[in-house]
């Protein structure tokens, strides 16, 4: 799909079909003024009987009428102007995008909501993203289904002047790279497991790492076992897949020596392993390597943002099986940094994989560190599917990720660490033991992991209720979010704008945790 900024007015575009943003109060802006004029004052009258009242995701598409060049046009709804936020842009243009597919209309022309005025560059960014994103095709292994993947050819973006337009396709440039890079890590998410086993993901990595420009190592098991990673091991001894652990390192200041490093879990499918799961929605464990994904897709886009930043991009990738090799309840396995682990719950494998790869990541110069895992059923049942758990060690860099994150219309929440919770983590026998109950599920986790950053600022991520969305929503579709991509891309341009210390030692911060 071609998308592109232009000025004009939006009503003479060439199109199949202009799309038109609708505030539900307020006076209509100028464009849904003439709108309703070339639609004979249809709109109006539809505004009135309350068949159309602008609230948040409502569409309409009505024929066009003589008085303007296009087939067809999109009413979408934005809601309420003082709850219009920057990231509803993409939703709108999404929304526009995907009604348009479904009637076959392959060009689109998007007017500029006013409230969007501000930001050219942040506007231009989020509807090339939105637009982007709705392209996603979420059931690729149909035979028969809507074809609504590939219609639209083109999109337009309408700027009310001219003066806007350089800045308008500047943020263009970058949501497009941001959608397709989204897009590829929801394609990876959305494969069952027999396509998109660990060796996939190596494969993945390594074929963006030769487009894009950066380099990928990928650990084999033998490696692994030569450099101490019995943690990881411990997951992946159940499967006959072979496991793999990667590495894909953009260097975009050399001299620098500080580097950000994303460490996300491959769990390529999660059976529980000995502590089997129930059977119900169990197939939908191949989302269990949501993190990782999210990690290539982010390293991708980064590459081809080309930051002035270093940053490393891990994925632990394996199976998680039961089998007669299997790793059992009350087994103990060590480390890479020589830490024993007792593992009550197979289960809990997540924060096992992640406790080599942040160790590698280490040994590989990072010195600030995010994971991004599904990692507890927990954080579902304390923030549900709309927000993401957040948990750090270090005020001044998870403040750096909220500024990252905040264009883009995700919740993100942060739960603390205070260090009694520290005793779910003490096992009688072994250093530590893998986990510590119902209670504080989520926290226990990052609790867990945090083990293994020794004194480098940290954040952690916990997607599990966030990776995937059971509804259409404005650019996204039922299937894969790609929750946090867009973020950690925009958190890489921070870490290079922006000095950092390279110690949790903030007291603010220390204040919360402590």
């Amino acid at each position: 799909m071609k998308f592109q900024v232009a000025s004009g007015k939006t009503l003479s575009a060439r199109v199949d079909a202009v799309a038109v943003p609708i505030f539900s109060d307020g006076a209509d802006s100028a464009i849904v003024r003439q709108a309703d004029l070339a639609l004979g004052g249809l709109l109006k009258d539809m505004r009135k009987r309350g068949e159309f009242k602008g609230d948040v995701d409502e569409v309409a598409v009505l024929p066009a009428g003589k008085r303007t060049a296009a087939k067809r046009i999109i009413l979408v709804g934005l809601g309420k102007r003082s709850d219009f936020s920057t990231g509803a842009n993409a939703k709108f243009a999404g929304l526009a995008v995907r009604a348009a597919a479904r009637r076959n209309l392959s060009s689109v022309a998007l007017a500029l909501p006013e409230s969007a005025r501000g930001d050219d560059r942040e506007t231009g960014e989020l509807i090339a993203e939105g637009a982007t994103m709705a392209a996603f095709d979420p059931a690729p292994y149909k035979t028969k289904r809507e074809k609504l993947i590939g219609v639209v050819k083109s999109v337009t973006l309408i700027a009310p002047d001219a003066a806007s337009v350089a800045e308008l396709k500047k943020g263009a440039v970058r949501g497009t790279i941001l959608g397709e890079m989204a897009n590829a890590a929801r394609e990876m998410v959305n494969a069952p497991s027999n396509d998109m086993r660990p060796t996939h993901l190596a494969e993945r990595a390594k074929a963006f790492g030769t487009k894009h420009g950066f380099k990928v190592t990928v650990l084999e098991r033998a490696d692994m076992k030569r450099m101490g990673m019995g943690s990881f091991l411990s997951v992946a001894v159940g499967s006959d897949e072979p496991p793999k652990m990667i590495a894909m390192e953009y260097r975009g200041d050399p001299a620098s020596k500080r580097v950000l490093a994303l460490i996300g879990k491959g769990i390529t499918f999660d059976t529980g392993g000995i502590s089997l799961k129930p059977s119900a929605n169990m197939e939908a464990m191949k989302g269990d390597m949501a993190g990782g994904a999210t990690v290539i897709g982010a390293m991708s886009a980064i590459a081809r943002l080309k930051p002035k930043a270093n940053v490393i991009g891990i994925v632990c990738a394996t199976e998680n099986m039961p089998s007669g090799h299997a790793t059992k309840p009350g087994d103990i396995v060590r480390a890479m940094n020589g830490k024993s682990i007792e593992v009550i719950n197979t289960d809990a494998e997540g924060r096992l994989v992640l406790a080599d790869g942040l160790c590698w990541a280490r040994k590989l110069g990072a010195t600030h560190l995010v994971d991004i895992a599904t990692l507890t059923g927990a954080v579902v049942v304390a923030l549900g599917n709309t927000t993401t758990g957040v948990m750090s060690n270090d005020r001044e860099f998870v403040d750096l990720f909220h500024d990252a994150a905040r264009p883009y219309g995700e919740r993100y929440w942060e739960l603390p660490l205070f260090p009694e919770y520290a005793e779910l983590i003490k096992s009688s026998i072994a250093d530590m033991k893998n986990s510590g109950g119902r209670e504080a599920g989520t926290i226990y986790g990052a609790m867990f992991i945090k083990e293994f950053v020794e004194d480098a600022p940290w954040i952690h991520l916990d997607i599990a209720g966030t990776s995937w969305t059971d509804r259409d929503d404005g650019h996204l579709v039922k299937g894969p979010t790609a929750v946090a991509l867009r973020p950690l891309a925009h958190l890489a341009e921070l870490f290079a704008q922006r000095s950092l210390h390279s110690k949790a030692d903030n007291a603010a911060h220390e204040r919360f945790v402590a």
